[in-house]
């Protein structure tokens, strides 16, 4: 059977919901407020409602299967029968299924890790000698049947299998995944059969780790799985998609196979050497111009014209996102705050839609039909390139100067000696990464203000109070450094865009970093500035409620910069220290009311490393410079923490060293303390605190548990540069939890403390 062509598709489009209905439904399954049939109807309901959108818009070509209760990855290890012998023990399919995403009191998770450098999150499937390969097709065979049954032109979209391979771990002492590969490539010739029979006519198959530097054969290895997939008599058509990079040599690669369509990013990729790659005359080319990870409104002129410039290099083109629209908005609709200006320079994710459809549109038809969409598209880049919000000379200079004089503090030994001398802990010293639990009387205080229900100043009231009790519980379990909780704080980076000039934070802008997680990353569209101090009361009214010292809690420039929608007229490098001098300042300000330590946490330090190595050094460059003329400001008896967690640490170990923080937080529970010794190998010699818990799972941690974390620590970190603390913020968790698993923390320290 021929396929039908297609013109116009996105890569992927988000499940979470447009009002985050999933999450609450999930959450509400785990708690047992529903059961497994109300939560299947409420997805089922939010697929159909996706499908119906995309058709209507004009979209002749629909992907399907990229819901999820959990994660896209989580997902395909499930359709291969790769889920670990300790989840299996669960019986129920879907508990089992989040089982391996959370944990459960006896179970723990799969890893968790960015998936390449965005923020959403990915489970890492687990590879092992005893690792079996088995297809369990029901929910791509599901979905597929159920857009069909909708009359959705449907095309199935599943994670390949060199990506799936790339991204697995290697557990028991097992040979890398890729030696797998060729086994692997025959459950997916058998699933490929299975889609066939059901009537599939496309099937695209996501391989972005062939922008990457990952695997170093990524073109030999794209050209014998897809030369060996595409000879199969009894298959869909294959559209393997790629994104967030250029190809290179891949894509010739892949074009020498007989697959029929191809996937480029022409957003992230820049000028992709197409024209040069013969065999594409026989392919479709399906060209990503329309931004899919950025808000900003594409300019249709331009692309129109890059997409003509391709017509001749391929049998024809088709017009895409660059990538899912699962990392965006769902609709500049749910925005109506949004000043005139700044709303015309903006595409969510249903704009997204629009604007490819009007290029497909436009490609086939002429743009007699789409003039006015063109014209306005024109108009939004005039306006954005003039507004005098995106140049303040003021700024730049205070830049320029503060580089130029030096951005360095005394030596780490000197620090150590200093800040000694004015905190006085003991040896293992115990903190938390910064929040606590947000409660129900938190969240309903802050949906009052909202609403006008109450004022600023009994708002403030009711933080406080959460502050003071937040204190009281550090003081009884014994923790030696505290924080204030953040309960004021709706986000690590949402809260200081509402207070810095040339943001824009969204009221339903909710974007999915993981499983349930979601986040309203703010647009930041203009120079950025500082008109007051963020923090400093919220610092000083928790240091006067105790003797022991309350950290100041800031947010790096590097992950404001990847959490937000970032402009995209100038450099990174540029922004990074626009926000840095913003933070730079409220050290400045935190240090001059007597707060002793001030922690700059930089989780996503790795998530914006550039996925080819050749780009990663300039990167490090910028990204370290940025956090060190954040962090300069201030005495060396003030000590300056950092944070980060969630990431494969091993090619940004270097440049966490040149960070020269007086102590680094970093994720270990789930990778077993590995990140230790690959900082002993760089020469880090400052203190750190590997996390001896994992914060994402609900369970709660036996001391005999940290204990032994804390000894594995201790074979890596001597005592007296060794911290004791979560691996991350406890926001998600619950009150009781929390605290049982502090309690045992502060109870573990202790134990190893009187061993050392």
């Amino acid at each position: 059977m021929k396929p039908q062509p297609f013109t116009a598709t996105i890569l992927g489009s988000p499940r979470i919901g447009p009002r985050r209905e999933l999450k609450r439904a999930i959450e509400s399954y785990w708690v047992g407020r529903i059961d497994r049939a109300e939560l299947d109807a409420i997805a089922r309901g939010l697929r159909h409602d996706t499908w119906a959108a995309l058709a209507a818009s004009g979209l002749d070509s629909i992907p399907v299967n990229t819901f999820s209760y959990y994660d896209q990855m989580l997902d395909t290890a499930v359709m291969l029968g790769v889920l670990p012998e300790r989840v299996n023990v669960v019986a129920d399919p879907l508990d089992r299924y989040f089982a391996a995403a959370r944990g459960t009191d006896e179970i723990t998770p799969l890893e968790m890790t960015k998936w390449f450098d965005t923020n959403y999150h990915y489970i890492v499937p687990e590879i092992g000698p005893e690792t079996r390969f088995s297809l369990n097709p029901e929910k791509v065979h599901g979905e597929l049947k159920e857009a069909q049954r909708q009359e959705i032109p449907a095309r199935p979209v599943i994670i390949g299998p060199i990506t799936f391979l790339a991204l697995s771990k290697a557990v028991m002492a097992g040979p890398p995944p890729m030696t797998r590969l060729d086994e692997l490539i025959d459950v997916y010739a058998e699933l490929l059969r299975v889609l066939a029979e059901a009537g599939a006519e496309w099937v695209q198959i996501d391989e972005p780790v062939l922008v990457t530097d990952i695997v170093d054969n990524g073109p030999e290895l794209a050209e014998r799985t897809y030369g060996t997939l595409a000879t199969l008599t009894d298959r869909p058509a294959i559209f393997v998609a790629t994104y967030f990079g250029a190809l290179d040599a891949a894509l010739p690669a892949l074009a020498r196979t007989p697959i029929e369509a191809i996937g480029v990013d022409l957003v992230a990729g820049g000028e992709q050497a197409v024209a040069g790659v013969p065999e594409l005359a026989s392919k479709t080319l399906v060209a990503g111009v329309v931004d899919g990870r950025n808000v900003w409104r594409t300019d249709l002129r331009s692309a129109l014209g890059r997409l003509a410039t391709l017509l001749g290099s391929a049998r024809s083109v088709a017009v895409s996102t660059s990538c899912s629209t699962l990392h965006v908005p769902y609709s500049l609709d749910e925005e109506p705050d949004v000043e005139g200006r700044l709303r015309s320079w903006l595409a969510f994710g249903a704009d997204k839609v629009a604007e490819v459809v009007t290029l497909a549109t436009a490609l086939r038809d002429g743009t007699e039909t789409v003039d006015a969409a063109i014209n306005a598209s024109s108009d939004a880049i005039t306006s954005r390139t003039s507004d005098p919000r995106l140049h303040n000379e003021q700024i730049r200079a205070r830049i320029e100067a503060i580089v130029a004089s030096g951005v360095h503090r005394g030596s780490a030994e000197i620090r150590r000696r200093s800040q000694d001398a004015r905190l006085h802990l003991p040896p293992l010293p115990t903190t938390t990464i910064g929040s606590y639990p947000q409660t129900s009387a938190i969240r309903k205080a802050r949906a009052a203000l909202r609403a006008g229900e109450i004022d600023q100043a009994e708002y403030t009231r009711r933080m406080q109070a959460e502050v003071a009790e937040v204190i009281r519980l550090q003081e009884d379990l014994g923790l030696d450094v505290l924080v204030h909780g953040e309960p004021e704080r709706n986000d690590m980076v949402q809260y200081f865009a509402e207070q810095l000039d040339g943001f824009f934070a969204t009221a339903n802008g909710w974007v999915q970093s993981y499983g349930t997680r979601c986040v309203r990353p703010p647009i930041l569209y203009g120079d950025v500035s500082r008109p007051q101090p963020m923090t400093v009361d919220w610092a000083t009214y928790a240091q006067s409620l105790t003797d022991k010292p309350v950290k100041g809690m800031l947010t790096g420039p590097v992950t404001i910069l990847a959490w937000s929608f970032v402009r995209d007229d100038q450099p990174l490098a540029d922004t990074a220290n626009q926000i840095a001098l913003a933070i730079r300042d409220e050290t400045v300000d935190l240090q001059a009311v007597g707060i002793a330590i001030i922690q700059v946490d930089e989780p996503a330090l790795r998530e914006l490393l550039p996925l080819r190595t050749k780009d990663k050094d300039a990167y490090l460059a910028w990204a370290v410079a940025a956090f060190r003329l954040a962090t300069s400001g201030v005495a060396d008896s003030t000590q300056i923490h950092t944070h980060l967690c969630y990431s494969e640490f091993g090619e940004v170990i270097g440049a966490i060293a040149d960070l020269d923080a007086d102590v680094t937080s970093i994720e270990a529970a789930r990778s077993h303390m590995e990140v230790l010794d690959d900082l002993n190998a760089v020469g880090f010699a400052n203190s750190v605190g590997p996390g001896v818990y994992d914060i994402h799972s609900p369970r709660v941690p036996a001391t005999t548990e940290i204990a032994q974390s804390l000894r594995e620590a201790l074979k890596a970190v001597p005592a007296e540069r060794l911290w004791v603390n979560p691996d991350c913020g406890l926001k998600t968790r619950g009150v009781d939890e929390a605290t049982a698993s502090l309690h045992n923390l502060v109870a573990a320290a202790a134990l190893v403390r009187a061993e050392s």
